[in-house]
């Protein structure tokens, strides 16, 4: 995940005060664990990476079995849990489940869709103490139905918001660009600033799931860029003005490099702490930071490999899976430099981004270790000057996990 606004806020202070505040960087003793306590899911939305559908999935974790797992990810030193599916709220044992990982100091957060909260939910999921919401919008209106694949879902999930701020729960928008929803993203932004939303999430689209099969229609880099552009102006206003709402953005770290060349245009007296900052932030995370439990109980290096198997929880302990590198893949990304290929082998900014998004590589050339097909930025801007012709991304058949 990157952090738009913790950049932005930096750059604010600096403006102010003439030094820029250079952060301690920070190294957990486990990654972020985000948990598909279900698959079962009320609607079927079009890049779903889980494949989810309304039914029933056999051989899922048991609340005990959940409990006891949760218990490995302490002592493993994991500090958060984001508590997700399918749709979370559909698991029986969700708030049960909640309550003790709260209990147990975790950060805990929850993903959902918003169609199933109503007033009494709401209430449950404020009592509960979960530290953020985040809900999923596609767009405006009939955008996001079509997306949902549900009429009315638009107006369920803003209700939902409503009812959780007049809560006190913190919420957030989470938005996934592709090329059929990209004019969205500002009407979007303008829902944020006029429902006074805490965090808008921005996420590229990522080759897995029905993401997979849709990215045929992945956006356009150009359209990317113009995204990326509104995120950056939208936060440093919001960074300018003291405003406290949060802008991050995932599943594509080239976005730490595009920030570094936004600041050399726009703020260059910066431009050297900036670069210090990014490369201690350190890019895609995915094996080391980050980590992904599936409904079944399989470790996956993030949410976006569930067709690679690190382990089982029911028969290994997750800090012992998290720990393996015999797995050519965790190996890889645990590694630093990572073994990059192509044009991210000869990226000058790799230390910036870390290889950006290796399930993309995979997905399109079988190698975990080519070129990341996601990457918008030019070979000129990547100092990239001996450049084979770029990977392609072409449709071609869907690889069930």
């Amino acid at each position: 995940m990157f952090r738009i606004s913790e950049f932005m806020n930096a750059l604010a202070q600096a403006e102010r005060t003439g030094h820029y505040p250079h952060r301690p960087e920070r190294q957990p003793r486990g990654p972020v664990v985000i948990w598909n306590l279900i698959r079962r899911c009320n609607l079927t939305c079009k890049h779903c990476y889980a494949l989810s559908a309304d039914t029933d999935y056999a051989g899922e974790l048991s609340t005990a079995e959940a409990l006891k797992v949760m218990g490995e990810l302490k002592q493993a030193g994991v500090p958060a849990l984001i508590l997700s599916g399918g749709e979370p709220l559909m698991r029986p044992d969700i708030f049960e489940l909640a309550e003790h990982a709260r209990q147990m100091k975790f950060y805990t957060g929850l993903s959902t869709n918003g169609t199933l909260i109503d007033a009494a939910c709401a209430d449950r999921i404020a009592a509960t103490g979960f530290n953020y919401v985040g809900i999923s919008l596609d767009g405006i209106g009939a955008v996001h139905d079509q997306f949902r694949r549900l009429e009315g879902a638009f107006d369920r999930s803003v209700q939902a918001i409503h009812l959780l701020r007049e809560r006190g729960v913190k919420v957030g928008l989470r938005y996934t660009m592709t090329a059929m929803n990209s004019n969205e993203l500002a009407p979007l932004l303008e829902l944020m600033k006029r429902e006074d939303i805490s965090k808008f999430y921005f996420s590229h689209l990522n080759y897995a799931g029905r993401g997979n099969l849709n990215r045929a229609k992945d956006a356009y880099f150009e359209a990317t860029r113009q995204a990326l552009d509104l995120l950056f102006e939208t936060a440093w206003t919001e960074a300018q003005a003291g405003r406290d709402h949060e802008f991050v953005t995932g599943n594509n770290d080239a976005d730490g490099v595009y920030l570094l060349q936004w600041v050399q245009r726009k703020l260059p007296r910066w431009a050297d702490d900036v670069q210090q900052a990014l490369v201690a932030w350190g890019g895609n995370s995915s094996g080391v930071n980050v980590a992904n439990i599936d409904n079944l109980g399989l470790v996956h290096p993030d949410t976006m490999w569930w067709h690679h198997t690190l382990g089982d929880v029911r028969h290994r302990p997750f800090g012992d899976i998290w720990a393996d590198t015999s797995d050519p893949l965790m190996a890889g990304l645990k590694q630093r430099p990572r073994p990059v290929q192509g044009r991210c082998g000869s990226c000058q900014h790799l230390a910036i981004c870390n290889g950006n998004t290796r399930v993309r590589a995979h997905q399109v050339t079988r190698s975990f270790w080519a070129e990341d097909p996601g990457c918008y930025l030019t070979d000129e801007e990547i100092g990239v000057t001996a450049s084979t012709e770029r990977v392609k991304v072409t449709p071609f058949a869907y690889i069930p996990h």
